[in-house]
């Protein structure tokens, strides 16, 4: 992957990643995929906090909403 194609990928990601609520169309586990492929780049330094940084957030929202779901299931 070319840079200005992996800069624009984290940057989108970061948009996403920023507005998502875990009852999107798109489940999470699209998002975790485009992350892990993002990671699996050759990165720079910086490009790998702001990715890892994401992958935070996203795990965040996968716990919340699995949090969300066997209490859910519970009732």
């Amino acid at each position: 992957m070319n840079h200005h194609q992996l800069e624009k990928d984290i940057e989108h990601l970061e948009q996403i990643i920023a507005r998502l609520s875990g009852n999107d169309r798109i489940p999470l586990s699209y998002w975790r995929n485009r992350i892990e492929s993002v990671s699996s780049a050759n990165l720079v330094p910086s490009q790998v906090q702001r990715v890892k940084r994401l992958s935070e957030a996203l795990g965040e929202l996968e716990t919340r909403a699995k949090e969300r779901s066997s209490h859910d299931t519970v009732r």
